[in-house]
């Protein structure tokens, strides 16, 4: 078995050659930037070159992409370049050299403005069946790249499943009124119940997507943390998100009163990954609860891979306001 890992220099793609090397499958690294995990440096927009790292590959995991970050640093031409005919040439000489499957990571962002529901409305319960609103170059060209992927499965048989990721970046939020409000890790423990997920965990459900691929065809999936939420706690979450969390978890606000954090106010959305984990068999362990087992017993926020592959960061540049030049 080989497999072939596009963005092997981002986090996603160093988490996934680290796992395949680590558990002896033949995997090549592609990116556009130098790295330990990369073993071929080019663009996916490139399809001769793409065509010469396809040969001999049996499975694909579709990692590289131009991110949220990059919007306001990128024009709408090189999304389009490198989201959507990027995508097209991996799933066309997927084709051609016989690959047996594909497995695209998207976004959660894809669903854009469905995610903020009116003033005074419960917070949005996120499934598959939500509507994608995307607001940004960056959401149009995932969704459209996913509709590429199931065009490709249509009209080919390639096996392909598409991940619609939340947030799994160890970097600080790049919304600059998040970063005056809340430390980094504060922010993305909040998140764990209801917006992030670990890399781990993102890593294991990119494998699980691997092995179903040819049973499922094509499917489409979230992959976030397990939340602990019901569809019938949304209208306290909108407005009183602490009082849930201290409803099932009575011990989280000492862990968090040692590290000087504080609970959101409210949220709008909650991901729902029950589909992923009922269809791809997918086991998600990185949970809040568990977060407040390992935070508890002085454990650091972040796992031990992702401590292992760092912070990256979206730019070389620095900004005004910060990490971003955007906020």
């Amino acid at each position: 078995m080989k497999a072939l890992v596009t963005g092997s220099a981002g986090h996603l793609g160093e988490a996934m050659v680290r796992t395949l090397k680590a558990g002896s499958t033949s995997v090549l690294g592609l990116d556009i930037l130098e790295s330990p995990f990369t073993h071929r440096v080019g663009t996916i927009v490139d399809r001769d070159f793409v065509r010469q790292c396809m040969e001999g590959v049996d499975t694909v995991y579709h990692t590289a992409t131009l991110h949220k970050p990059h919007v306001a640093t990128h024009t709408p031409q090189l999304f389009i370049d490198t989201n959507i005919t990027g995508t097209l040439n991996l799933l066309q000489e997927a084709v051609a050299a016989g690959v047996k499957r594909f497995v695209f990571t998207s976004t959660t962002s894809a669903f854009g403005d469905a995610l903020i529901p009116p003033a005074g409305e419960p917070a949005e319960w996120v499934t598959e069946d939500t509507r994608s609103i995307p607001k940004n170059i960056y959401g149009v060209t995932k969704e459209a790249a996913e509709d590429l992927c199931q065009l490709y499965h249509r009209n080919f048989r390639l096996p392909c499943i598409v991940l619609r990721t939340s947030r799994f970046f160890p970097e600080d939020d790049d919304n600059k009124k998040m970063r005056e409000i809340y430390t980094s890790d504060n922010l993305k423990a909040n998140e764990y119940l209801f917006r992030r997920v670990d890399i781990e965990d993102t890593v294991t459900a990119l494998l699980a997507a691997a092995q179903k691929a040819e049973s499922l065809g094509f499917g489409k999936y979230i992959i976030s943390a397990t939340t602990p939420f019901t569809p019938e706690d949304l209208a306290l979450l909108r407005t009183d998100t602490p009082a849930v969390v201290r409803r099932l978890f009575p011990g989280y606000e000492e862990v968090y009163a040692k590290r000087g954090w504080k609970m959101f106010t409210g949220i709008d959305r909650v991901y729902d990954n029950a589909l992923a984990r009922i269809e791809l068999g997918w086991q998600p362990r990185h949970d809040f609860g568990y977060l407040l087992t390992r935070l508890s017993a002085g454990e650091t926020l972040q796992s031990p891979l992702a401590r292992a592959i760092g912070c990256k960061g979206y730019h070389e540049e620095e900004f005004m306001e910060g990490p971003y030049p955007v906020h």
